[in-house]
This record gives C-alpha cells, sequence and structure tokens, in this order.
C-alpha cells in the first residue's frame, strides 16, 4: 500500500488541505475502527461526534466540521473524495500479462499480449480479448464473445456466444451474460414448445455487473446494458430488455423480457416489472415496487402496483387508519340495525 501525506493526497484530489500537510497516511479504516494513522471521512456535521470520539489520523470533511486538531482535506463531497482516496492509498492488484498453462484458449482466439487469462479459464472458438482485460480463473467464454480495453471478468463468471463487451466492465463472480431467455409457447397436446433464443447481449463501456446476475440473450435482436449501467447482485435482466446509460439497478430485481429502461434511472432493491413496458429517463422505483405499465420520464413511485409518490404516501396513510376506520363504521352499522359481509369479525386492534 502506498504511503501518501495528505498534502500530496489533497493534490491528488485536487482539494484543499489544513493541518500538518506532511502526516503520512497509512490506511483507510471506518470511524469506529480507524488507528493513528489511518484517513476516515465524515459526510456532515451530523458525525461530528463520532469523529471527535475517532482515533483517526486523517480525515475528509466538508466545510463547518471540526476535524478535531487532525490533518485534514475538505471537500463539498466527501464521501466521493473518500472513494478517489481509497483508489490512490489501496490500489487495485491485477494480474501480470499471459495465459496461464491450465487454461483452455481455442487455437483461433485473439488475447492481446498484455492482457491475462488465469487458471482453468475455457475461452472458445474466435474469442477476443482487449488490452489490459484479465480473465479470472474458472471463466467461461463461448464461441464469438468480444471482450475490450481494460475489463474484469471474475471467477466463475460465463459468457455464451457472440456476447459483446465494452471497455472497463467488471462481471463479479458468477455472473452469467447470454444464457437463453424463458420463451415457450404451448405445444399441442400440452406441455411446452421452447422458442429458440438466437439473439445476443450487448454491453456497455464501464458497466459493473454485480455477483449472480444474470442477463438473458435476446430471443431475436440484442439485450443491451447501456454505458455506464450498475447491475447489483443478484439482479435478472430478461430477453429483450434495454438498460439505458447511466441507470443502476439494484439486488434482487427483475425486468421480464423486453422491458425499457431509460437514462439515469434508478431501481431500487426487489423491483420487479411485467415486460413490455418502458420506464422513462430519470424515474425513480422505490425498494419492492412492483411496476405493471409505463413509468414517466423523472417520475418517482413506489409499491405494488407501483403508484406516484405521493399518491403511494396518501395511500400507506389511509391504510394504517383503516382498523380505527373499520371499528367506527361497524359500530354504526349497529346503531342503525345493518350488518355489513364479513359480520361483526373486526379485529379489536
Amino acid at each position: 500500500m502506498p504511503e501518501l501525506s495528505v498534502g500530496e493526497l489533497a493534490r491528488r484530489l485536487g482539494r484543499p488541505s489544513e493541518g500538518d500537510a506532511e502526516f503520512v497516511v497509512g490506511g483507510v479504516a471506518s470511524l469506529e475502527s480507524a488507528g493513528p494513522r489511518d484517513l476516515v471521512f465524515v459526510r456532515s456535521a451530523r458525525y461530528a461526534d463520532r469523529l471527535a470520539a475517532s482515533r483517526a489520523g486523517a480525515a475528509i470533511v466538508p466545510e463547518g466540521v471540526d476535524p478535531g486538531g487532525r490533518p485534514a482535506i475538505r471537500s463539498p463531497d466527501p464521501g466521493r473524495d473518500f472513494a478517489r482516496a481509497v483508489d490512490e492509498l489501496v490500489p487495485e492488484l491485477r494480474p501480470g500479462p499471459g495465459v496461464h498453462r491450465s487454461a483452455v484458449v481455442a487455437a483461433d482466439a485473439e488475447i492481446h499480449p498484455s492482457a491475462h487469462v488465469g487458471p482453468l479459464a475455457v475461452l472458445g472458438a474466435r474469442v477476443r480479448v482487449g488490452p489490459g482485460s484479465v480473465i479470472h480463473a474458472h471463466a467461461t467464454l463461448y464461441d464469438d464473445v468480444v471482450v475490450g480495453a481494460d475489463c474484469t471478468i471474475h471467477a466463475g463468471t460465463v459468457i455464451r456466444e457472440r456476447v459483446v463487451l465494452g471497455d472497463r466492465v467488471i462481471l463479479q463472480p458468477g455472473v452469467v451474460l447470454g444464457g437463453d431467455g424463458f420463451g415457450y409457447v404451448f405445444a399441442e397436446g400440452g406441455g411446452f414448445e421452447k422458442v429458440p433464443q438466437v439473439g445476443c447481449v450487448v454491453v456497455g463501456d464501464d458497466v459493473e455487473v454485480g455477483a449472480n446476475a444474470t442477463v438473458d440473450r435476446a430471443t431475436l435482436g440484442e439485450t443491451r446494458l447501456g454505458r455506464g449501467v450498475k447491475i447489483d447482485n443478484l439482479v435478472m435482466i430478461g430477453h429483450n430488455c434495454d438498460v439505458g446509460d447511466g441507470s443502476a439497478i439494484v439486488a434482487q430485481s427483475g425486468l421480464a423480457g423486453s422491458t425499457v429502461v431509460g437514462r439515469r434511472v434508478f431501481l431500487m432493491a426487489q423491483v420487479g416489472t411485467t415486460g413490455h413496458l418502458t420506464i422513462g429517463d430519470g424515474a425513480f422505483v422505490g425498494a419492492r415496487g412492483g411496476v405493471t405499465r409505463d413509468v414517466e420520464p423523472g417520475a418517482k413511485v413506489f409499491g405494488y402496483p407501483a403508484l406516484e409518490q405521493r399518491a403511494w404516501h396518501r395511500a400507506m396513510a389511509a391504510l394504517t387508519r383503516l382498523p380505527e376506520a373499520l371499528r367506527r363504521l361497524r359500530a354504526l352499522e349497529r346503531r342503525l340495525g345493518v350488518r355489513s359481509p364479513g359480520g361483526d369479525r373486526t379485529p379489536d386492534a
């Protein structure tokens, strides 16, 4: 781990420093676990007390937060600058170029001399791997896969035929790109008949796909992940989906086939769509949202079925008042001698 002074780190981040600029940062840590040579950060004055109690030697802090005598770097976005500092202090370890002797590589595969192919990786016919890319152990690339420059394909990943990756793509362990979409028709006499899935998957530059996520190949044409898309662990992207540039999809979400997600869309955890619908640019879907129809650009929706933010909050507020409203209704019915379906089985609480 390289050791940098606070002054040098501030220079690299393009931020001002204060206090002892020669203080050498020896590590990065959380407020609670930091030692006297570690760098920490706080986002706002809300965490000032925790910073004061920390043993950290240096901090990245916003204006208005007292670093408590520590050398500090002032930042309007401490979280982002801390991430950049970590990148400087704990650089990624990438294996050197070359193909491991246990890898199985087709004779006509093209691997750039600066790329790395790890132990027991399998690369099929006509695979192309760009400069600086790393294929870790036990990854499997079917025929005609294209991997761009500076990609990282982690262990256990499976990339099926004709999938195309842009530059700087990161696939975490266990990702499957290009598996068959869920396409069946009812067969005569019962059962199902499989619809051939003959399309592919195209992944743009700077995309990251989390562990054990899956992106199905298109029935026809392409399933697409746009530039800068971020996919969390255990996400499922169905066949012929199109996820726009800069969008993010959080854990355990699922897009049914032919869902179109616009640019800069944020889908929180466990969101599901019914497919053949469009979520407009800049939209937000809250956790466990069930999207059953198109979402307008810039809209914020919550719940199942997904409702516009204010409507959803009103519905949730009304829901908490339902038991009392039912008790009052039952009392009124008894006074009027009316018995509604369900009788007096309304719970007391």
